[in-house]
Parts: structure tokens; C-alpha cells; sequence
């Protein structure tokens, strides 16, 4: 019978991995489903036709019915470029208590709980299924899981209660907010900014839609929140842009300028609405710069959609998670996760991970042990409830 490995042991496995989203995540994939395979578990992979290089995995264990507990992983992780790891960042090493490399809390650490306890759940009979599921390019905006979500209805019972292993330190995380984003490419005229006014310059034009979105970002403060944007730290929908560039030269008007903008949005907000308005003021910036030059326009496209996670009454993954942790308190957060992906897709969905999200992308990411071992206790737990 082929070893069945620990948590650490398969965490040590996925750090090995370098599945930084811009590259494969293949070999992982690959391996995950050959581990599995040597336990008797089939494992189901989706191929993104649009990038041959990334894969998508879900299995099922037990009764080949519905109502499965789905444990969801992503498995990409950020970039290393430019941060001073002290270890290498793809090697599982543990000092002071705390297990460093890239991904141990975003969210491999969970990824590895989860595929340890689909094998126990296998062994122990359970009673009531569990599934498996891991995407890809959840870090460049949640992309990887609809199409995995939608790949698995017809290979999969349907599960009843996803938990989502974003790290919560553990607690029952039961709304977050959703967003959009979008690219916006700026294209304005050259001429020389002695005579800027017979030009378009991209720059100066982009950093009116940047000023107006700190504008709508005051009034929103500014506004009485409603109950569920209370709970929300901001309680408001707010727009952010984080990267820009263009221009030529200091006495040239920008022919280009390239930035990102976006919103975070309360469950309760009409994001369509949001992006209406982003949309429209867009617009408005570019017919006033084809009323100077005619050749000047305004190019977007769309980055990412994340639907928020909305808190669900008496839902049965909240209700899983309470049970199991003893965790009554009401959590929400400001970031976006695929929870809201599954509840979109019928599923009751909550976000419970071991891990602090504050280690989550840093130089020397780790996880403590502390946290390791309460999702270890967390899942075997889980396992004998399922099995009972």
C-alpha cells in the first residue's frame, strides 16, 4: 500500500512547486492526481483551452451522491521577484515555530490539509461525500474557478457546503466583498507642451478619471452604510487604481498612458451599476478629448469580476464551519475569494483557512505551526463527523 503523508509532507510537496500564476501549474496538478490515484481516488482535471499550461483538479470521495463538503484551493501563488527571501522561497523550511515559503499561508497550507483529508475521508468510509477542488489564476482576479465550477457539475454530485480555505486564522469567514476591474489604455496626440492645447496629452487626461474616482471614494465614505456594509472595514464600495504608466518625454504630451482602475464593493451594491459608472465617466473623458483632436480614444478592457460573498441565513457551510471550529462570531473581510464564485453557482459557501492573510504575497511568507495544526485538528474533525 503506498504511504499515506502527512499534512507537512504534502505541504513540503506543493511549496516544491513553483506555480506562480504567470507560469504553469501543471507538475503540481500532475502530481496531486498521481498521489490520489495511488490511494484509489479518481481525480476529474479541467484544461484551460486558453492556456494549455494550467489545469484545474477536483475529486470526490464517498457515496456517489450529492450533498458533498467541497474543499476549495487555489493553486497558484504571487511572484518572489525583488523580495528579500532570507530561505528559498520554494523549499519548506520551518524556524521559531513558523513554516516559511511562498504559499504556506495563501493558501497551499490549506491545500495540503484538504488533500490529506480527502485520502482519510477515502479511508474512513464517510458517510456523507467530501470533494476536492483546486483551481488556478485565483490571483489575477479569480479566474481559474468558474470555469472549473461549471466543469465539474456534469463529472460531480453536487456538493452541498464549500469551505473555501483563504486564510481566516481559522474563523468563520462568511461575507466578503466583491469587484471589478478593468485596463484602460489612454491614447492621446503628441504635440509640443509649449502648445499642449492643440494636443491630447494621455496622462493628464487619465489622471482626470484617477481624480474623479477619489471623488466618488469621499462621497462613499461619506455616506450612512447600510446594515451589511456596516460589517465591512471600510463599510463602503470604494475605487482603486495601483499601477500606471506612459508618457514620452517631459516636454511631449503622452501619447499613451496605460493604468489599472477598480472597485471593491459591499454584497448589497449593484456592481453593474459600479460598472456603468465607471464606464460612463470614461466616456465622458474621451469625447472631450476627440473635441481637440479627433485621433484620440480610450481603450478598456476588463481585468477581473468577483462576485462578493453574501452572509447566508442558517447556511449549511457557515453551519459546518460553527459546528466543527466552535467559532459563533460574526467575520467578514474586505478581500475578495472564490466563496462568492461557489455561492453564485448554488452552493452555500464560507471562508475558514488556517493562516494570517497579513503574511498572505510577503517576502518570507510563512504559516506558525500553531495555525497548521489547528486546520490539521480542524480536518480531522471534519473526517469523523463526515464518517459518523
Amino acid at each position: 500500500m503506498t504511504a499515506r503523508l502527512s499534512p507537512r509532507d504534502i505541504l513540503s510537496k506543493l511549496i516544491s512547486f513553483p506555480t506562480v500564476s504567470r507560469d504553469t501549474n501543471l507538475p503540481l496538478v500532475d502530481w496531486v492526481e498521481e498521489y490520489l490515484s495511488t490511494h484509489g481516488i479518481p481525480a476529474h482535471r479541467w484544461p484551460d483551452p486558453d492556456q494549455p499550461h494550467k489545469a484545474a483538479l477536483f475529486a470526490h470521495v464517498g457515496p456517489w451522491e450529492e450533498g458533498a463538503v467541497v474543499l476549495s484551493g487555489h493553486t497558484d501563488v504571487v511572484p518572489v521577484d525583488g523580495q528579500p527571501w532570507t530561505s528559498d522561497p520554494f523549499q519548506l523550511t520551518e524556524r521559531d515555530g513558523r513554516l516559511f515559503g511562498r504559499g504556506t499561508t495563501d493558501m497551499k497550507g490549506y491545500d495540503a490539509l484538504a488533500i490529506w483529508a480527502l485520502v482519510e475521508a477515502h479511508y474512513a468510509g464517510v458517510k456523507t461525500p467530501m470533494q476536492l477542488a483546486l483551481s488556478f489564476d485565483e490571483e489575477v482576479g479569480c479566474t481559474g474557478a468558474p470555469p472549473m465550477i461549471e466543469a465539474m457539475q456534469p463529472v460531480l454530485p453536487k456538493g452541498a457546503a464549500v469551505i473555501v480555505g483563504e486564510p481566516s486564522t481559522m474563523q468563520a469567514v462568511t461575507g466578503h466583498k466583491g469587484g471589478q476591474g478593468f485596463w484602460v489604455d489612454v491614447w492621446g496626440f503628441e504635440v509640443h507642451s509649449s502648445i499642449m492645447h492643440t494636443g491630447v496629452n494621455a496622462i493628464m487626461e487619465a489622471a482626470k478619471i484617477i481624480a474623479w474616482a477619489n471623488e466618488v471614494n469621499a462621497a462613499e465614505q461619506a455616506r450612512t452604510p447600510t446594515e451589511i456594509a456596516a460589517m465591512f472595514d471600510p463599510p463602503w464600495t470604494s475605487l482603486h487604481t495601483g499601477l500606471i504608466e506612459g508618457g514620452t518625454a517631459a516636454n511631449i504630451t503622452a501619447k499613451h498612458c496605460r493604468f489599472d482602475i477598480g472597485y471593491r464593493a459591499v454584497p448589497d451594491a449593484d456592481k453593474a451599476a459600479w460598472s456603468r459608472m465607471i464606464l460612463d465617466k470614461i466616456h465622458e473623458v474621451e469625447a472631450e478629448m476627440k473635441a481637440v483632436h479627433p485621433e484620440a480614444w480610450i481603450e478598456v478592457d476588463a481585468r477581473f469580476g468577483v462576485p462578493g460573498l453574501t452572509p447566508e441565513e442558517d447556511g449549511a457551510a457557515e453551519t459546518l464551519v460553527r459546528a466543527i471550529t466552535g467559532d459563533n462570531a460574526m467575520h467578514v473581510v474586505s478581500y475578495g475569494t472564490e466563496a462568492g464564485q461557489f455561492q453564485a453557482a448554488g452552493y452555500s459557501a464560507v471562508v475558514c483557512g488556517p493562516g494570517d492573510i497579513a503574511q498572505a504575497h510577503q517576502p518570507d511568507e510563512f504559516i506558525t505551526l500553531d495555525q497548521f495544526n489547528a486546520g490539521h485538528d480542524f480536518m480531522r474533525r471534519l473526517v469523523e463527523r463526515l464518517a459518523a
